[in-house]
């Protein structure tokens, strides 16, 4: 790990706790940063150093953790080789992953050309048709004119689902069962994907009821190597937020599994994607169907690291630091059983 050797975690909580054990195990400096409100929060003291960062007591602390300048003036003044984004806040944040290279430090995850491509749900759509990934029935383009989305609903059908093209988490999303509901569920998808991501554009997709929520774990490196960890099942939902994960799948048969997992794997290749990534679908009646590529580790990740014993997050790391993943496909297999539940206040 010649090439890493301090790390800096541009998060809070968990996620940043979870990366400070990776690096730690690995023999790295790990340095924190937290808000004032975390201050006695627990990353903080977990870290070999940690530095307060973003505005002063009474300000929002996400804000901190946003603040691109005072995280990369931290990360110099330290001398760190690397940024792990944790997930949410900067983690498929584009602009974060360039002022990193800019820095001269390594940000740990995929190429800012690659947050962009995946971040826009349309081209991330585009890329899965191009790499022969299954995908629902829909619009190519983000959309923003009613009168387009109006014509575009007709040819593909009620219900059908409308979507922010630059979101996720389930924000800007409606389901609509007729044209009568289109014209209003479409002004508030627009203003929900407006407030929550700055772009209204939406697209559209046919409206499967029924399916489960299947998302497949890949990881790449820099030497072209590309592996998938198999599936998770996130189909317990309330409000499109997931809040029970398990792997493996139930009732999925596993020959299926490993040809969408070689699909997704495949596609990467094609793109020299490096990295953590999950590929999310629905699965119906024995078809999988792609519904978006988030280019971090997940908050689900721990499913399917206690039944493979591969350490994401180390992978991360190394791969980031230019070495070649530790496992081949052959050598990723599931043992056990393993339920994580969301408890959400």
């Amino acid at each position: 790990m010649k090439k890493i050797r301090s790390l800096l975690v541009a998060n809070r909580s968990e996620i940043a706790i979870r990366v400070l054990r990776a690096a730690s195990e690995l023999g790295i400096r790990t340095v924190a940063i937290y808000s004032n409100e975390d201050r006695f929060a627990l990353h903080r003291f977990k870290a070999d150093e940690a530095f307060l960062i973003g505005p002063p007591q009474g300000g929002e602390p996400v804000r901190s953790y946003l603040n691109i300048e005072a995280i990369i003036a931290v990360a110099k003044e330290q001398g760190v080789d690397a940024i792990h984004p944790g997930y949410g806040f900067l983690s498929e944040n584009a602009a974060f992953a360039r002022a990193c290279e800019e820095a001269g430090i390594q940000f740990i995850g995929p190429t800012p050309d690659h947050l962009e491509a995946f971040g826009d749900k349309t081209a991330a759509k585009k890329l899965a048709v191009a790499a022969g990934v299954p995908t629902i029935p829909g619009t190519e383009d983000a959309l923003s004119d009613p009168s387009e989305v109006a014509a575009a609903a007709e040819r593909i059908g009620f219900p059908l689902m409308i979507k922010a093209s630059f979101g996720g988490g389930g924000r800007g999303m409606r389901v609509v069962h007729n044209a009568e509901e289109l014209a209003g569920k479409l002004a508030e998808a627009q203003r929900e994907a407006g407030s929550a991501f700055g772009r209204p554009e939406v697209f559209l997709e046919r409206y499967i009821a029924r399916a489960k929520h299947i998302e497949v774990q890949i990881l790449g490196d820099k030497h072209g190597n590309v592996v998938h960890l198999h599936e998770r099942d996130c189909s317990v939902q309330r409000r499109y937020q997931k809040v029970i994960e398990e792997a493996p799948a139930p009732g999925i048969d596993r020959r299926l599994i490993a040809k969408i997992g070689e699909r997704c794997a495949d596609a990467c290749r094609k793109i020299g994607y490096r990295g953590a990534g999950t590929f999310e679908f629905l699965y119906e009646n024995g078809e999988f169907f792609f519904i978006e590529m988030n280019t971090r580790v997940q908050v689900e990740h721990p499913v399917t690291e206690m039944i493979t014993g591969v350490d994401i997050v180390q992978e991360q790391i190394r791969i980031a630091a230019g070495l070649k993943l530790s496992y081949r496909q052959k050598d990723i297999v599931f043992r056990g059983h393993a339920i994580e539940c969301r408890l959400n206040a």
